[in-house]
């Protein structure tokens, strides 16, 4: 188990996302792949996004960055392993963590108008991932 955020810095994961609308639908999955760039209590834990493959290391400065709330209770150790994300031909072997985040929307957005902000509250998912 994780102690401190620094312990997460240049470590690689897979990373699970699960939206809901406000009554509880599953609205879709995400699967992410990264390595984590910088951790700030406040800010969360910023990660530089996989590319095409993990054979480029994130070496490319163009990645995308992804930030996760500062909350470890849903970091688990991986298993060893080829994992396949949500984008084509992005897959991280034996990432260092599992990590699994709910999201959901709090906020009706059905009658949204045109630049109406949308809110989600982030719940980790503390009950250790299984993998098939």
């Amino acid at each position: 188990m994780l102690k401190a955020l620094e312990d997460t810095l240049n470590k690689s994961c897979l990373i699970g996302l699960t939206y809901f609308d406000v009554s509880g639908k599953q609205l879709k999955q995400t699967l992410l792949a990264g390595r984590v760039k910088s951790v700030d209590k406040e800010m969360g834990i910023t990660l530089l996004l996989l590319g095409a493959s993990l054979d480029k290391e994130l070496a490319n400065k163009s990645s995308a960055e992804f930030i996760l709330p500062a909350n470890l209770s849903c970091w688990f150790k991986a298993p060893k392993g080829d994992f396949h994300t949500s984008q084509t031909d992005v897959k991280i072997t034996d990432p260092d963590f599992l990590v699994t985040w709910d999201i959901h929307q709090t906020k009706d957005t059905s009658s949204k108008e045109e630049g109406e902000q949308q809110w989600w509250q982030w719940v980790p998912r503390t009950a250790d991932p299984k993998v098939n």
